[in-house]
């Protein structure tokens, strides 16, 4: 019987995971909208960046919405928060210009790469299509960091500024998404 419930309970954990990773997903979406939208006026150097960022992000939601259906599980009650959230941060960093852009991008994806590095190690050996989903994202988002951090003196004012409260957000998301 207490087999039956780790099962049960380790079901759900990779529910809840899928759930929160999918809405995560919509978010980035969002953010790298704005920022989009904002660098075709202000910043026209990062529109093929942010272009190519989007792009992963549209696919990462598609593996998670599969990964969802597949479990006939509905989207997390975050999934709009998410995407509001999102689209306010991407269009305010947007018009703050490259180092804000950046600085936003290293800090969520620092946030994302502990959170799903955790997710697999939590469901390595208890739920195997999550794992496999997670993994096929991983280094794309490793690569956005990366490719952001790579732009940026950690010294420098915009990431003094926005890395604590976007990781704070993003952090602060990721945990309501996990208890709804």
């Amino acid at each position: 019987m207490s087999s039956r419930h780790f099962t049960a309970k380790s079901e759900d954990l990779g529910n809840r995971m899928m759930k929160v990773d999918h809405a995560g997903e919509h978010g980035a979406i969002c953010i790298y909208s704005g920022q989009l939208f904002m660098a075709r006026l202000f910043v026209p150097g990062m529109v093929n960046e942010l272009k190519e960022f989007l792009s992963h992000e549209r696919r990462h939601r598609a593996v998670f919405q599969q990964e969802l259906q597949r479990r006939n599980h509905p989207r997390c009650r975050s999934y709009w928060l998410c995407g509001i959230g999102g689209l306010a941060l991407g269009l305010l960093t947007g018009l703050c210009g490259r180092k804000a852009i950046v600085a936003t991008t290293v800090a969520v994806e620092s946030v994302v790469l502990r959170h799903l590095a955790h997710q697999l190690e939590v469901l390595a050996t208890i739920d195997r299509p999550a794992v496999a989903a997670i993994t096929s994202i991983v280094a794309e988002e490793q690569h956005h960091h990366d490719h952001s951090a790579a732009q940026i003196d950690v010294r420098d004012p915009w990431f003094r500024v926005l890395a604590p409260i976007v990781t704070a957000w993003t952090e602060a998301v990721i945990w309501m998404g996990m208890r709804s």
